[in-house]
């Protein structure tokens, strides 16, 4: 089961609909202030997506504290304020971005090859929707920069060791690259499923 954590965001459901569209697993959407780490602890989720959301991401209710009790546990994904989350999670700061990006398209370059870029092209159209931004020059070690814009603004970090992505655009938007914004999804789901498999080897 994947639980999709809703940080009161209107694209929530967009983004459980996308998700939807690339597997008929269960997707349970729950408010981040409607579950606990022990209560999530005990659903024994495959995988936690962390939703957009306004704020700060130490302010979008139990969703920090399930992060950190859930990094390296299972895969985890997280949009815009859930990205933002992730990065804060491993020590990174967030800050006021230089440029106010609420529902502007930009380019992404994908930087190395990150999984969960597998298949999708160099560049591509993201849709943005935010006012904070991960601070490039806190972005601890064990976090690796996967997608930034023209003007060096990280888009999107991942620990592939953890298997914790976050991207800071939003793959669900209809101004985001429809083809781009599935094959995302679907990289996660095959993250999750090669996760799954190797546990129950164990």
């Amino acid at each position: 089961m994947h639980y999709l954590i809703d940080n009161y965001d209107s694209f929530t459901y967009n983004l459980y609909q996308l998700i939807g569209t690339q597997t008929s697993e269960q997707i349970t959407v729950v408010k981040n202030d409607a579950i606990d780490v022990e209560t999530l602890m005990k659903e024994n989720p495959e995988s936690i997506i962390l939703s957009p959301g306004p704020g700060r991401p130490e302010d979008a209710g139990n969703m920090p504290a399930i992060l950190k009790a859930f990094l390296g546990k299972v895969p985890i994904f997280g949009v815009c304020l859930g990205e933002q989350a992730i990065a804060q999670a491993y020590g990174a700061k967030i800050i006021h971005a230089p440029h106010l990006m609420h529902g502007k398209p930009s380019t992404m370059e994908l930087q190395g090859n990150d999984p969960l870029f597998a298949n999708c092209p160099q560049h591509f159209q993201a849709a943005r929707y935010h006012s904070l931004v991960v601070d490039p020059e806190s972005v601890p070690a064990n976090l690796d920069v996967t997608a930034i814009t023209d003007d060096n603004e990280i888009m999107a970090i991942s620990n592939p060791t953890d298997l914790v992505y976050g991207v800071q655009f939003h793959p669900e938007s209809i101004m985001t690259d429809p083809q781009v914004g599935q094959q995302i999804i679907q990289n996660f789901l095959n993250i999750v499923k090669a996760n799954n498999k190797a546990t129950s080897a164990i």
